[in-house]
């Protein structure tokens, strides 16, 4: 049984250990930003973090019919699914990981 339940889980997440002597801020490495030690923030690549990791703020579609295609939209941080002859036209998603 967790075999099963570890094939199902979702990568999309790290942490990331405080620097002792922290002095109640951390730098965010990707943005090269600085945030209040229990705060929370959305980065540029689209991961929700705080000082001590991030993890994707969208799910990734697995499962959906064949004659379409996933696209990302990073402005929405979410994946859009769309016939691939026909951009208007959405997909049903049967499957997701993540968030």
């Amino acid at each position: 049984m967790l075999c099963a339940l570890l094939s199902m889980s979702n990568a999309q997440c790290y942490s990331k250990a405080l620097k002792p002597g922290n002095t109640g801020t951390c730098a965010h490495d990707t943005d090269m930003t600085w945030h209040a030690v229990g705060s929370n923030w959305r980065n540029s690549e689209c991961m929700d973090c705080s000082c001590s990791g991030c993890c994707a703020a969208y799910s990734t579609p697995r499962s959906f019919p064949d004659d379409c295609v996933s696209v990302f939209d990073p402005v929405a941080c979410e994946y859009k699914v769309f016939k691939r002859n026909n951009p208007t036209v959405q997909c049903m998603i049967f499957g997701a990981v993540g968030k």
